[in-house]
């Protein structure tokens, strides 16, 4: 048996707004809420919601339909890179580990 661990990261947009004694923390591309009591914990807790969000999608099989809904689709690498986004304090990272196992064993190949 095989193992190996796939890291995903994807950039996404966010807002952050105070509201009373809570920084309210959203990514509006997905849908996806968080709140803190400062904008540092509201962003780490949105950084969280949003990669259990997408592990959840991956364990229920239904990642390619949520982003489709979203607005996302695949995108051709094969004729040109995407456009980078512009840099802005309003862009998060989320990182997504993985771990893959297969029972597939490794063939040795021969020149």
């Amino acid at each position: 048996m095989t193992s190996a661990i796939v890291t995903i990261s994807a950039k996404l947009p966010f807002e952050i707004a105070k509201k009373g004694k809570w920084y309210i923390s959203s990514c509006p591309l997905l849908d996806v809420v968080s709140q803190g009591r400062t904008e540092k914990k509201a962003k780490e807790n949105l950084i969280e919601a949003v990669s259990l969000f997408f592990m959840s999608c991956i364990e229920r099989n239904t990642i390619d339909e949520v982003l489709r809904e979203c607005g996302l689709m695949e995108y051709q690498t094969t004729t040109r890179r995407p456009a980078r986004l512009k840099k802005s304090k309003n862009i998060m990272d989320i990182p997504l580990y993985l771990l893959s196992t297969s029972s597939i064993k490794p063939v040795a190949c021969q020149a």
